[in-house]
């Protein structure tokens, strides 16, 4: 298997900055029990995020403002 590039999961995430906590956040996700969505062996976390944001089995989803009560 091919070595896995930032460039390769820009295509997916707009910057460089959302990229890294992304992927922060999924190996978080994976450390805490969550499965792996893809096959990646003898890799650490953060290369299986990598190559999971590359693949586009995670994906941003984007918040909503809160809305306050003065509103």
């Amino acid at each position: 298997m091919a070595r896995i590039t930032v460039e390769d999961c820009l295509t997916r995430v707009p910057n460089r900055y959302l990229l890294v906590h992304v992927v922060a956040k999924r190996v978080r996700q994976t450390r805490e029990g969550a499965q792996y969505l893809v096959h990646s062996p003898k890799n650490e976390d953060i290369v299986v995020a990598l190559r999971e944001v590359a693949a586009g089995k995670v994906r941003l989803q984007k918040k909503e403002p809160e809305a306050t009560e003065a509103e």
